[in-house]
């Protein structure tokens, strides 16, 4: 599992959401690495990841625990965004390995729909990226069906040239479209937890709501919760210095 790593000292682990990659969290890991050895790590079937058949939180869950053994990373403090927020939580409700603290990122340990990431998938896929000689042809292409130009440019990351100079995706389009329906739901959520842990939302974001708090109080028995103003789903970009601010003061009390 492809990963970046910054820093010296408490072992710190960013996982980054669907259809992201550590590239992503470069410029918050190096903030953080400042008080932390920073592991951001690119998820299978992302980033410069290996690309599988199987995408399951059960599966990632393994990927992450041989990385943290591989790297002898004792007692780590988690801090995932969306997919892996809840990767995160699966992580610590199976009590693979011992976690000190744990940050989840504008998600809630609950089912949602993908239909609209299984159509991102879709308009990628249909994507001829073989007729397509600049970045501005293939944005100019997406906005066909991606009205929402901060949507259009955060696929565009996942955008590289291979060895032919050939565009193609990071991402594996084939492998996620027939796997995402084993990231919907949160079926690890059938015990509690002690694991000191912050919830962080953007007020503008409707990921996680009231009802999702009481449901949260009752499996995470240390848990706080922060909104962020002026933000939406992808809180840490929108408002990258709140957001370092509330996760580092979390992380040091």
């Amino acid at each position: 599992m492809f990963s970046r790593i910054y820093g010296v000292g408490r072992p710190l682990i960013i996982i980054h959401g669907l259809f992201g990659m550590s590239d992503n969290w470069n410029t918050l890991g190096k903030r953080f690495a400042k008080n932390f050895n920073v592991h951001i790590l690119d998820l299978r079937n992302h980033g410069r990841s290996f690309h599988s058949n199987e995408f399951s939180y059960d599966i990632l869950s393994q990927d992450l625990k041989v990385y943290i053994e591989d790297n002898n990373l004792d007692d780590p403090i988690l801090l995932g965004h969306s997919l892996g927020g809840k990767l995160a939580m699966h992580f610590c409700f199976n009590n693979i390995i011992s976690v000190e603290r744990l940050i989840v990122v504008d998600i809630a340990p609950k089912r949602y729909d993908v239909d609209f990431h299984v159509n991102l998938l879709k308009i990628l896929q249909g994507l001829s990226l073989g007729n397509l000689q600049s970045r501005g042809e293939i944005e100019k292409e997406l906005s066909r069906n991606i009205k929402d130009s901060s949507i259009r440019f955060f696929l565009m990351k996942n955008l590289y040239r291979d060895k032919n100079r050939c565009f193609n995706w990071r991402l594996n389009i084939d492998g996620l479209l027939n796997t995402l329906h084993e990231i919907q739901g949160a079926d690890f959520l059938d015990n509690s937890i002690d694991i000191p842990t912050l919830f962080i939302k953007g007020d503008r974001s409707e990921y996680i709501n009231n009802d999702d708090k009481e449901l949260i109080r009752g499996h995470f028995n240390n848990v706080m919760f922060k909104t962020i103003n002026n933000a939406g789903h992808w809180v840490h970009a929108e408002q990258a210095d709140l957001f370092y601010e509330e996760a580092l003061a979390f992380i040091v009390q």
